[in-house]
Parts: C-alpha cells; sequence; structure tokens
C-alpha cells in the first residue's frame, strides 16, 4: 500500500493553558512563536470539571455560574500574550471537555500546539503531565512541549541552535523539514544529531567487519544523516553530529544546548494506542529544553 501524504500544516498557533503557571509560561512561548511565524494565536482552556463541579465552586465564591471561572483564565493568558506582542491577533475559547481530547481536535486546524508541563505532586520539572504526553502522543500537527529551563521565550535565541534527532530511516522527513524552519525563523544554525551503535553481539570475523569495525557503524551513520538532511535549502547553516550511545539518550544529551529539540512520532492510521516512538517518548520525560514532536505518517509497503 502505498504512503499516505505528509501533512502540510496550516491555521493558527493554539496554545493550552489552565491557568497554573507552567501554562502561563506556555502563553509567552507561544506568543513569541507566534510572532515568529506570522499567524494568530488561539488560547484554549479545556476543562471537564467545570461543566460538573464549576457551578458549586462558584457559588462558594459567590457567583452564579462557573463559566466566569474558565473566562478568567483564558482572558488573562489572552492578555498576556497581546501585551508580550501588542500587534498579535490572538482569541481565546473555553471548551468544557476532558483537555486531551480538546486538544488533539484542535490540532486538526493548527500549525503547531504548544503545551505546558504540569506533573504531580509538586514537581512539574521532572514529570511529563498526562495531558501533554497523550496530546505529544495523538496530534495531527507538530506538538511543542516546554519541558526544561526556557526562560519563558522562543525569541531570542539563547544557546543559539536548534536540534533534531535523525532516525534510521531517512525517509521521515517531516521532522527536519520542521527543525529547519524553525532554525531559519530564529536565525540560528540546526544541528542534526545522529546516534549509532555496533551490535553488542557482532564479531568482527565477518568480510564486511574487517578492520575497523566501529568505524564502519559510525560511517553509515553519518550517510544515513547527510540523506536525511539533503532537502535542507543551503542558505540554513546545518552542523552534522553522529553520536556512538543509545538512541534515546543522545537527544536528551543534545537539549542541554538547544533552543529547542525536534524528534519524529510515527502515527498510524486506526491505531489508538500511544503513538510515540521510544525517542520521543525518552526526550518528553527528560530534555533540558522543549521538544516539538512532529507526526509523519507510517510508510506502509
Amino acid at each position: 500500500m502505498n504512503a499516505p501524504a505528509e501533512r502540510v500544516f496550516a491555521g493558527p498557533l493554539v496554545v493550552g493553558v489552565d491557568g497554573s503557571v507552567p501554562s502561563l509560561r506556555a502563553v509567552d512561548w507561544a506568543a513569541d512563536e507566534a510572532a515568529l511565524r506570522a499567524v494568530p494565536l488561539r488560547v484554549v482552556y479545556a476543562c471537564l470539571w467545570e461543566r460538573y463541579e464549576g457551578a458549586a465552586l462558584a457559588q462558594d465564591i459567590g457567583r452564579t455560574t462557573a463559566l466566569p471561572l474558565a473566562q478568567d483564565v483564558v482572558g488573562v493568558a489572552a492578555q498576556r500574550a497581546r501585551d508580550r506582542h501588542p500587534g498579535l491577533e490572538v482569541s481565546a475559547d473555553v471548551v468544557l471537555e476532558e483537555p486531551e481530547y480538546a486538544l488533539v481536535r484542535e490540532a486538526r486546524h493548527a500549525s503547531a500546539l504548544v503545551v505546558g508541563t504540569r506533573g504531580r505532586s509538586g514537581i512539574a520539572e521532572m514529570l511529563l503531565g498526562s495531558v501533554s504526553l497523550a496530546v505529544a502522543a495523538h496530534a495531527d500537527c507538530p506538538v511543542i512541549v516546554l519541558r526544561g529551563s526556557h526562560d519563558n521565550q522562543a525569541t531570542p535565541p539563547v544557546h543559539g541552535r536548534v536540534v533534531v534527532g535523525v532516525g534510521e530511516d531517512a525517509k521521515e522527513s517531516a521532522a527536519v523539514r520542521f527543525a529547519a524552519e524553525e532554525a531559519r525563523r530564529r536565525g540560528v544554525p540546526l544541528e542534526a544529531v545522529r546516534a549509532w551503535r555496533r551490535p553488542a553481539r557482532e564479531t568482527t570475523d565477518h568480510p564486511l567487519l574487517v578492520g575497523d569495525a566501529a568505524r564502519l557503524h559510525e560511517e553509515r551513520a553519518a550517510e544515513e544523516l547527510e540523506a536525511a538532511l539533503q532537502d535542507v535549502p543551503e542558505d540554513i547553516e546545518v552542523h552534522r553530529r553522529t553520536v556512538e550511545g543509545p538512541a534515546r539518550r543522545v537527544p536528551v544529551g543534545a537539549s542541554h544546548r538547544a533552543d529547542l529539540l525536534v524528534v519524529g512520532a510515527t502515527r498510524r492510521e486506526g491505531h489508538f494506542g500511544l503513538q510515540l516512538g521510544r525517542v520521543a517518548h525518552t526526550v518528553l520525560h527528560h530534555s533540558a529544553c522543549p521538544v516539538a514532536v512532529v507526526p509523519h505518517p507510517a510508510h506502509d509497503a
């Protein structure tokens, strides 16, 4: 069966908010990103409990309806974005639905979606919240999860580079293309990282491995990296790195010197489980900088 065509991401930039400090940091970052892209910003507050518990809470604080509580959340967030970028077109909406479902639906019409981390038990920067994980695993557009210390900004650059993790399949170009565009918008170099390892049980008496076995694996990784970068525009400065080590850990190491780490995630039609590979899952939990998860279709034979 032929592989489905990759989607062209268009529409507004969407940011999910919930009134927490991490979500306000996400608003700042999303406002910068929307201004970079010259697209509108859409602020969305999705919460099912407003429908069932909001009336009781509103009564406790002397209000007749719960809706103003939710409207306050999006109102403050939207005004924060306008204050940060006065010329930015900002809209806001309240959705009475589970956040993960509402945001995944919003992603169908978005150029990208931004969410903050909100782990439980007061360790938000150590644990990825379930909403962020679910959205990154199912959204149809790129999802940017604001992990690590990003100084509440997409611009100006702090480290001065965008990093993309390149996998074994050079056909999976969506993440590379997204990363190249982000590097161009920021005016910074693109660093492409490809991890490689020699199989633990490999012997050196194989005719293809006579001599320097490790060198052959590294050269193969370099060739795959070059193939993945063949369509990157020439005006973008590209740094290539092949690193020996686990594919799940190498991008995490690179995140310490990046403003944004980009990884791909395969979307399989009709599959309802968490559609994140091991690399994407690991970086979402351990990256030192914001992570962009870029979906691409499965390449079926």
